[in-house]
């Protein structure tokens, strides 16, 4: 029998890459919409005519991605793409986040009621503007202007911007706003729907912050992990899970899903009734999303359990890179601009990684030693995936953050188990104020441990920040050493055999 290739195994990802190519080559070069919708339309009809010919019809079919991918960023290019007045409008909106202290002003994120698009919103601070809430309505009248194009390094602003749908930005003066009820009719259901969760969240928040005793650091971390806000992060903070390579547990992303997952799998009955519970459990999983923001990580997280517990029913091959490169495929067919998100790449780089390389580092031990070994199995497991996520992501985090963590090891092995600690614990509070007090002692002694983690020397290595080039060439290098090693696996275990 003819062997497949591992390009045979992975069908989607090559899909999925076909569909990236697309989208990037559509962000540079602006063509006729119209060509390129009758390219797309011929590609499907050469597609559809080749159904004799297989290798011909794989191409035409990864060729109708690429145009596919095209046409999606022109789209939402042109959605993103508004002609502001030129002097000041009177206008309603909706608070969409929980307001951020700046220097001068106090900055939240507002959607407009009439149209629906989000705008940056600068309100002069003031005890007013410290008091707004998710959910709260207002009456403005202020000059909009179109996205800054303020650059820092690898860091574009306006490209951060239009990834996560704002259109503007206005600065407001105390005596230009004031609280209103807004009518949010003329909203889509699915971001009315999105506006009652976080209005929520908000309310959690606050049951949170109250509970505090006197750490705000402590809360800014539980509000990051348990409900995906991290406006209370204070930049300290921030740079000392960066140089102790801890950061990650800050974004909500596959590992928090995954804990809520399993903890949530402890209390239904899965063997009575299979179906109802898996259903009952993602329903749940992705109630916590609507909750938590809908951010990129958490969005391909939750698809990614959602599409394993639908293959457990089945007992088929559960997680694999097919699974990952189809949630790639959704998510960028509903936004082809989350593929220049530095969260989207570093989350599906990272689980990407984590699928090719874990299995190769499995024959490190023989599997009758890591059964008869427990010990060693976790503490191996753990090693591997750490490894595994920071070959994936660390070319990334140095070309964005200029920086690589040295002690990345040792962090994962006191962050993890406290992530899962930590959240079990946030649910509990939920439900049983009083007991906040254990669970913030608890990550105020995480973050005290990780702040002396950070202070010895050689932590972390800084002003990295190699070249788009450099970090392609990085990757290259890191994909051919992964197929040698691939054959060289493939050589020793057919040796074994002989």
């Amino acid at each position: 029998m003819e062997s497949k290739s591992f390009g045979d195994e992975i069908p989607l990802l090559r899909l999925a890459i076909c569909l990236m190519v697309g989208i990037v080559v559509g962000d540079f070069v602006v063509p006729e919409w119209r060509l390129l919708l009758a390219i797309f339309v011929m590609m499907v009809i050469v597609a559809l005519l080749l159904w004799k010919h297989e290798h011909w019809q794989s191409v035409a079919i990864a060729a109708c991605f690429g145009v596919l991918g095209w046409l999606l960023i022109e789209r939402q290019k042109a959605a993103l793409e508004v002609v502001w007045p030129k002097g000041e409008v009177a206008y309603e909106a909706v608070v969409i986040s929980e307001p951020v202290e700046k220097p001068k002003t106090m900055a939240v994120d507002v959607l407009l009621a009439q149209s629906g698009r989000k705008l940056k919103c600068y309100l002069y601070k003031d005890d007013r503007s410290r008091d707004l809430r998710i959910g709260d309505g207002l009456q403005i009248q202020s000059r909009i202007e179109a996205n800054s194009d303020w650059r820092r390094g690898s860091f574009d602003y306006r490209r951060y911007l239009e990834i996560h749908g704002f259109t503007g930005r206005t600065f407001v003066a105390s005596w230009k706003w004031r609280k209103a009820k807004v009518s949010l009719a003329h909203l889509l259901r699915l971001e009315r729907m999105r506006l009652t969760f976080l209005k929520y969240r908000s309310q959690l928040l606050s049951r949170l912050h109250s509970a505090t005793v006197a750490d705000d650091d402590a809360y800014a971390v539980v509000a990051a992990m348990a409900l995906g806000d991290k406006s209370a992060l204070t930049q300290n903070l921030k740079d000392v899970y960066s140089v102790t390579g801890a950061s990650h547990i800050l974004a909500l992303s596959g590992l928090h899903l995954g804990i809520i997952y399993t903890l949530l799998s402890l209390f239904v009955f899965r063997r009575r009734w299979q179906v109802a519970s898996q259903v009952f459990i993602i329903l749940s999983v992705w109630t916590f999303v609507f909750l938590v923001g809908m951010s990129t990580s958490v969005m391909r997280s939750a698809m990614m359990l959602s599409v394993y517990a639908l293959l457990s029913l089945g007992h088929r091959d559960r997680m694999s890179v097919n699974t990952l490169a189809f949630t790639a495929i959704v998510m960028l067919m509903i936004s082809p601009m989350a593929l220049f998100d530095v969260g989207f790449q570093m989350s599906y780089l990272a689980v990407l990684s984590i699928l090719l390389f874990i299995p190769l580092m499995e024959h490190v031990f023989t599997a009758e030693y890591l059964m008869s070994h427990r010990m060693v199995r976790w503490l191996w497991g753990m090693v591997a995936v750490s490894l595994s996520a920071q070959i994936g992501t660390a070319p990334l985090i140095a070309y964005y953050f200029g920086r690589f963590s040295c002690y990345f090891l040792l962090t994962n092995f006191i962050v993890i188990p406290a992530a899962m600690l930590i959240l079990y614990l946030s649910f509990i509070v939920f439900l049983i104020p009083s007991l906040a007090y254990i669970l913030f002692n608890i990550v105020a002694a995480l973050n005290s441990l990780l702040a002396k983690i950070a202070m010895i020397p050689g932590a972390s290595i800084d002003n990295l920040h190699p070249t788009k080039i450099q970090t392609t060439m990085i990757y290259m290098i890191i994909v051919a050493v992964y197929l040698l090693a691939v054959k060289l696996t493939c050589i020793r275990a057919s040796a074994r055999y002989r």
